[in-house]
C-alpha cells in the first residue's frame, strides 16, 4: 500500500513539473496602450503571442472602421502597418488571437495623431524699401489639430502679433496663416522679424512642440556706384590675360550682364556675371564693353562701360588668291593679304625671289597681277609689321599653261655614218609637265608615232633611218611640235677600196722599172771605168 502511494505522488510530482515547464498562452501590442504618431509618417502594430504553436490573428478597429492598412500574419505574431499615417487612422486597434478552438485573448491599442512637421516660413511683402510699409506674413505648414496652434510675431524682443487657433476644430491638416503690417523707420534695418509656433499638446509625448524661424528686415537699394575695373589695364597686351570686375551697390544683390559693343553697331551678349575674364586677349577683344546692372527688386538698372584695347605684334588673320591658287594662262588674278595688329601694320605683298629683281610688289593688302603669264607662278609672301614686331605669311601661286621653248638637241650630231648610236632629246617648258612623244616622216609624208619619252635613242644606224623627225610636246592647254632632219651617211665595200690601191701601184710599176734599168746599166759602166758619178752619167747620157 505504502510503495502504491509512493509512486501515485511520484507520477504526480512529474505532472506537475510539466505543467510547470510548458509556458502559458499570452499575447502583447507592440508598441503598447498608446501610440503618439505624427501625420505623414509610417507606423507598424505588432501583435506578438507565447505559448502557442499557431495562433490565429484578426484585426480590427471601434466602430468597425477601416483599418486603413496592411496586415500581415507570421508564425507566432502578426503586423498592421499604416503608410502613410493619416487622420483616418486615430483610432483604437483591437488584435484578437484564437489558440486552438478554445482559447482566446484580446488586446486594444490607442492610436493618436498630430502633425507639426516644419519650422515656420517669414515672407515679407512687398520687398522692404526704406520708408514704405511692409506686411509680414508667417505661415506654419500642416498643422493638426490646429486648436492647439499658438503663433508670436516679433521684432527683436518686441512683441508684434500672437495669435492662438482655440476655436478651430479642423479635421484636416492645414497651413495656418499670421500676418502683420507696419512702417518700418531706418532703426528697424537689419533687425530681426521672428516667429513662433507652438503646439502644447499636454497629453501627447512628441518633440519638437515649438519651431523657431527668423529673418532679417532689409532695406533695398540701388543699384548704384557702379564701376567697371580692368586688370591688367584698358591697354593690354595681346595673349595676356585680361579681367574686368564689375562693382555697384545694391541691395539684394542685382542681376549683372556684360555686354559688348561691335563695330557694326550691333550689341553682343556675353555672360551673366560680375567678372568677365579672357584669359588668352586677342585684337578682336578690343571694344567699348557694357556692363549692365539689374536690381529686380527696386526695379532700377545702372550701366557702366569701358574701352578696352589690345596691343601687340601682327598676326596674319589670311593669305589667299583669288579666283583660285591654281589658273590658266590669262586670267586676272588678286592676291589679299590682311592682318589684326595694333597698332595697325604696314602690310607688303610680294614675290619671294632670290635674285635682285623680287618680281610683283605691293605696298598694301591687294596685289593685281593682270593677265598672268607662266612667269608670274611662284611662292608670294605676306609682310606685316609694327612696333611691337614682324609677321610673315607665304602661299604657292601655280600658273597653268601649254607647251612652250620645245627644242631638240643631238648627239653626236644631225649626220652620221651608218653603225654609229645617235640620242635625240626633246625638251619643253608647260604646266602641268608636258607629255614628249616622238614620230616619224614616211616617205608618203605621213607621220608614225615611234616613240613616247623624252629621249630617242637610235644604236647601229643604218640608211633607213634617215629622215625627218619631229618631237610633238602636249598636256591638256595644248601641244606644241619640233622637227629635225636626220642623215645617214653610206660605207665604202672592200671591192671599191682595192680598185684605187692597183691604179695607183700599176703606176708606181711604170715609173719604178725604167728608172731601175738605168741605174743598172750606169753602174755597170762605172765597174769598167773605176768610178761613179750620177752627174757624169747622166751628162754622158745627155
Amino acid at each position: 500500500m505504502l510503495k502504491e502511494m509512493g509512486r501515485t505522488s511520484q507520477a504526480l510530482l512529474i505532472i506537475l513539473y510539466v505543467l510547470m515547464t510548458v509556458k502559458a498562452f499570452e499575447m502583447e501590442i507592440i508598441p503598447a496602450n498608446r501610440i503618439v504618431a505624427q501625420i505623414g509618417d509610417t507606423l507598424i502594430l505588432t501583435c506578438n503571442t507565447t505559448g502557442c504553436a499557431s495562433p490565429s490573428f484578426s484585426w480590427r478597429t471601434q466602430m468597425d472602421n477601416p483599418l486603413g492598412g496592411t496586415v500581415n500574419h507570421h508564425r507566432t505574431y502578426s503586423t498592421l502597418t499604416m503608410n502613410p499615417v493619416s487622420i483616418a487612422n486615430s483610432h483604437d486597434y483591437l488584435c484578437t488571437v484564437f489558440c486552438g478552438k478554445k482559447e482566446k485573448k484580446e488586446k486594444s491599442i490607442k492610436v493618436e495623431l498630430y502633425s507639426f512637421p516644419s519650422d515656420p516660413v517669414i515672407e515679407i511683402s512687398p520687398s522692404l524699401a526704406a520708408g514704405e510699409p511692409v506686411t509680414v506674413t508667417c505661415k506654419i505648414p500642416d498643422v493638426y489639430p490646429s486648436e492647439y496652434l499658438e503663433v508670436l510675431l516679433k521684432k527683436e524682443e518686441h512683441v508684434l502679433k500672437e495669435k492662438c487657433f482655440y476655436e478651430d476644430d479642423s479635421a484636416n491638416t492645414e497651413t495656418k496663416i499670421v500676418t502683420y503690417s507696419f512702417n518700418p523707420t531706418v532703426e528697424d534695418i537689419g533687425k530681426e522679424i521672428t516667429c513662433v509656433a507652438k503646439l502644447p499638446i499636454v497629453s501627447m509625448d512628441f518633440e519638437p512642440k515649438e519651431r523657431v524661424t527668423s529673418q532679417k528686415l532689409n532695406a533695398n537699394f540701388g543699384p548704384q556706384n557702379t564701376i567697371i575695373t580692368a586688370s591688367p589695364g584698358n591697354l593690354a597686351m595681346e595673349g595676356d590675360p585680361l579681367t574686368l570686375t564689375c562693382v555697384t551697390e545694391s541691395n539684394p544683390p542685382p542681376r549683372i550682364v556684360w555686354r559688348k559693343h561691335l563695330a557694326d553697331e550691333s550689341i553682343e551678349h556675353l555672360i551673366e556675371n560680375n567678372v568677365l575674364s579672357i584669359p588668352h586677349a586677342r585684337f578682336t577683344d578690343s571694344g567699348l564693353y557694357i556692363c549692365e546692372v539689374i536690381n529686380l527688386v527696386t526695379n532700377k538698372t545702372e550701366k557702366a562701360t569701358v574701352d578696352i584695347v589690345i596691343q601687340g605684334a601682327p598676326n596674319i588673320a589670311e593669305l589667299s588668291i583669288e579666283p583660285s591658287t591654281t589658273v590658266q594662262e590669262g586670267e586676272n588674278v588678286t592676291i589679299q593679304c590682311s592682318a589684326e595688329s595694333n597698332p595697325p601694320p604696314k602690310i607688303i605683298l610680294r614675290r619671294k625671289s632670290d635674285s635682285a629683281d623680287m618680281g610683283p610688289y605691293s605696298e598694301g593688302r591687294i596685289l593685281l597681277l593682270p593677265s598672268v603669264t607662266f612667269l608670274n607662278g611662284g611662292d608670294y609672301e605676306c609682310v606685316a609689321e609694327n612696333k611691337f614686331g614682324k609677321s610673315k605669311s607665304e602661299i604657292t601661286f601655280n600658273v597653268e599653261y601649254g607647251p612652250k621653248n620645245t627644242m631638240i638637241s643631238v648627239i653626236p650630231a644631225t649626220a652620221v655614218k651608218e653603225g654609229e648610236t645617235v640620242t635625240m632629246k626633246c625638251t619643253s617648258s608647260g604646266n602641268p609637265a608636258p607629255v614628249i612623244s616622238w614620230k616619224k616622216k614616211k616617205a608618203n609624208g605621213e607621220s608614225e608615232k615611234i616613240f613616247q619619252d623624252a629621249t630617242l635613242t637610235i644604236q647601229n644606224i643604218r640608211s633607213q633611218d634617215q629622215g625627218l623627225y619631229e618631237c610633238e610636246a602636249y598636256n591638256q592647254f595644248g601641244k606644241e611640235e619640233k622637227a629635225v632632219k636626220l642623215l645617214v651617211q653610206g660605207r665604202l665595200e672592200k671591192t671599191d677600196l682595192m680598185i684605187p690601191l692597183i691604179i695607183a701601184f700599176s703606176c708606181v710599176t711604170a715609173v719604178a722599172v725604167p728608172v731601175a734599168a738605168i741605174l743598172i746599166y750606169l753602174s755597170r759602166k762605172a765597174k769598167i771605168n773605176g768610178s761613179y758619178s750620177l752627174v757624169k752619167a747622166l751628162r754622158l747620157k745627155v
